[in-house]
């Protein structure tokens, strides 16, 4: 079988990063091209390839050397780019959030259902092994009926002056969106269908921001279940990190990325005012210290491409997580709750 040709289009901080994701599919992959706008970082990244991939600073060049490619651009031009390499017969994998409105994400599912192709978004999350594990745990009711998922994301992710994703219009929006789309993602993934929501978000502490910086995302489903988000890219110092707390009726799990564990908290005592300290199990489930979700992610990108099978992280089921956040914002600029019925994955229609 010849090698998947890969191409990747923008090179900036992600892509660098995005390069070891190509680790356990040497035998199925080869990245023969890279392009991004400025060519030293282009460079860069060719020089860590062992591929020793051809540099181009114009996208469309690279084109005829690929059969897939891996955008990891500015959110406004998501777009434009997936739309051209699908019409010039490339699947596209392209980075979360899809699109930066409903209009450009209709265009695109359009353009993938024209051309038969694979486009596939980038909610690494949902490939990491850990949360696979808790979503099984989850569906197979192993530790009884779910009733409460919180998700917290506490980072300092502060963008130098000029950058792109420091305008709310190119980025799409604040915290929530450009990042928070994972989470978003998650819970529905997880809790079904939405009820209501809000959001409340300041860029209190992220002046950098032009919207949030900081958001806090509350959501009732069909069956009963809360889900809530925290998230910022204002955290000076942080204990939770990045974790995620499924609370069912036999015990809460716990997924704890930097300790790359699983962990069941269980038997735990009823709580009584005059005890300082109730007594309960931890048990660790399973452990992957070194995860790597993004080579996850691209496995199975390659493997949608060799079987013709639909991404498990597909573009239908991404703006159908954005129509949630989309709803979110507009409920937040009017003080009223989110009306989310109708919504969320397994909704979308053109």
């Amino acid at each position: 079988m010849d090698k998947i040709r890969i191409g990747i289009i923008g090179c900036g901080g992600m892509a660098r990063g995005h390069v070891e994701r190509f680790s356990g599919i040497k035998n199925k992959i080869v990245v023969t091209a890279v392009a991004d706008v400025i060519r030293d970082r282009a460079e860069a990244v060719a020089s860590v390839l062992e591929s020793k991939p051809i540099v181009e600073s114009d996208y469309r060049k690279i084109l005829k050397y690929v059969d897939a490619v891996l955008l990891v651009l500015p959110h406004h031009l998501h777009c434009e780019v997936t739309l051209e390499c699908l019409d010039a017969g490339k699947h596209v994998l392209v980075e979360k959030p899809m699109a930066n409105n409903e209009e450009e994400c209709i265009k695109m599912i359009k353009k993938q259902r024209e051309t038969g192709l694979i486009l596939m978004v980038g909610y690494c999350m949902r490939y990491h092994p850990l949360i696979r594990e808790m979503k099984r745990l989850v569906d197979e009711k192993k530790y009884g009926a779910v009733f409460q998922m919180s998700i917290w994301t506490e980072q300092l992710t502060c963008y130098p002056e000029g950058h792109w994703a420091r305008s709310a219009k190119l980025l799409g929006g604040g915290q929530l969106f450009s990042h928070g789309c994972h989470y978003i993602d998650l819970l529905l993934w997880f809790l079904g269908k939405p009820l209501w929501g809000c959001h409340i978000g300041t860029n209190r502490g992220t002046p950098w921001m032009e919207r949030e910086g900081t958001s806090n995302v509350t959501i009732e489903f069909e069956n009963g279940i809360i889900g809530y988000h925290f998230g910022t890219w204002g955290a000076r110092g942080s204990r939770l990190k990045y974790s995620f707390h499924v609370h069912c009726e036999g015990g809460m799990l716990e997924m704890n990325r930097e300790q790359g564990k699983l962990i069941l908290h269980h038997r735990a005592a009823i709580h009584n005012a005059g005890i300082m300290k109730s007594k309960q199990v931890e048990e660790v489930l399973m452990e992957t210290p070194d995860a790597k979700p993004t080579a996850e992610e691209m496995a199975h990108f390659v493997d949608c491409i060799l079987t013709g099978s639909t991404p498990l992280t597909d573009a239908v089921g991404s703006i159908e997580g954005l129509r949630v956040i989309w709803k979110l914002y507009e409920a937040e600029q009017k003080h009223i709750l989110a009306d989310l019925r109708g919504l969320g994955l397994g909704t979308f229609k053109i």
